[in-house]
């Protein structure tokens, strides 16, 4: 029985208040609108954006569906839809592509206008200013257009990445994490060959930093964090030594630049703190250097640094999807359906939704690496 042009009633974890656990509830999910998609979702990574999210260190609107790193089939397309068809795979996109705008139109970006989260901040609605989502008789929003904490869940046809129907379920984590810190060495710091890199916070972005350090031909990765215990996936991803920041008195920028002769050509931070991130761009070599910025932090926390850090030569950037636009995440599914990649060392814990609240559980602990929900 076709379920096109239908409401779906279907499972979601609600987050009904911020800093609340999360609820599984029986929502209903309109059909998709004109240039809308709505996806079966098959899988959904726990990334740490949702977390802080549902601490309200990005602010989003309550109550809400998470989510942004899921792999789906189409389910139904609404009019004007032309880039996929029910029954593709597809990858929903967090940071979307119109095409048209000055950052579609360029190669050196991938932040469409249409991003909020870069321009205005998350308003929780689809681009008509209403939501597919309904539970109890309330509107629930949506949450960076993409809330795959659910079964099922409407999407822009500017958001979506049509992927290989062979893709796994663990091509989800390409969503976000992958490809978010995979991108920050390829496309963002553009590291070198033979070169020396620093990754700080070893979680599934630092991981995949890692990964991108090592497919771009870096002789030294350094892996850094404060629990040990990940340091053998660290070095399984390609880092060629780790340091543990709780076994050093003097800062670990310091730490650093003794053990690599004045710093590294590129540092890559993965953690979301203030501290980190100058000690990130601190333990880079004074001249010609690249350090990376890619934790989310809140608009209340601002990064102070004296402009002689820059003046000698070294830069500082952001970088939001690895830089990746949809094109580049098809490619990167493919190549993993290609085993160019493994993302197994990634995935802590295969859980089911009702057990998500587990998987915030892991993150808060510091020990998880990333947590697929399974569909």
């Amino acid at each position: 029985m076709t379920t096109a042009g239908k409401v779906i009633k279907c499972k979601a974890a609600v987050a009904w208040e911020a800093c609340k656990p999360f609820s599984i509830e029986d929502v209903e999910v309109a059909p998709p609108k004109a240039h809308e998609v709505r996806i079966k979702i098959i899988s959904s990574g726990v990334c740490g954006s949702d977390h802080s999210a549902l601490n309200q260190i990005i602010q989003t609107p309550f109550p809400v569906i998470l989510g942004h790193e899921g792999l789906g089939v189409v389910e139904s397309i609404g009019g004007g839809v032309t880039k996929v068809k029910p029954g593709d795979k597809v990858i929903p996109l967090f940071v979307p592509e119109c095409g048209k705008c000055r950052g579609c139109s360029t190669p050196n970006s991938n932040v469409c206008v249409k991003f909020e989260f870069a321009y205005g901040g998350l308003t929780g609605l689809m681009q008509d200013g209403t939501s597919r989502f309904t539970c109890k008789g309330k509107l629930i929003h949506h949450y960076m257009g993409t809330s795959t904490f659910s079964e099922y869940t409407v999407v822009s046809d500017i958001a979506i990445a049509k992927v290989d129907a062979n893709a796994p379920i663990e091509a989800c984590l390409i969503g976000c994490g992958f490809a978010t810190g995979y991108g920050a060495a390829i496309n963002t710091a553009k590291v070198t060959k033979g070169s020396s890199c620093a990754v700080f916070g070893l979680g599934g972005v630092g991981f995949s930093a890692i990964a991108g350090c090592k497919d771009a031909g870096a002789s030294r990765i350094i892996g850094v964090g404060s629990h040990k215990e990940k340091f053998p996936k660290a070095m399984a991803m390609g880092a060629t030594e780790c340091v543990n920041t709780k076994d050093h008195e003097k800062p670990i920028h310091e730490v650093i630049c003794e053990m690599t002769n004045g710093g590294v050509d590129f540092s890559i931070e993965c953690a979301g703190h203030i501290p980190t991130m100058m000690t990130a761009l601190q333990s880079t070599y004074p001249s010609n250097s690249v350090a990376v910025l890619l934790g989310v932090l809140s608009p209340q926390d601002t990064l102070s640094l004296h402009p002689g850090l820059l003046l000698t030569g070294r830069t500082l950037k952001g970088s939001v999807y690895g830089g990746y636009k949809s094109a580049g995440i098809t490619k990167l599914v493919q190549d993993f359906i290609c085993k160019k990649f493994t993302l197994d060392h990634l995935i802590s814990k295969r859980l089911k939704l009702a057990q998500i609240n587990e998987a915030f559980d892991l993150i808060c602990s510091g020990t998880g690496i990333r947590s697929i929900i399974i569909y």
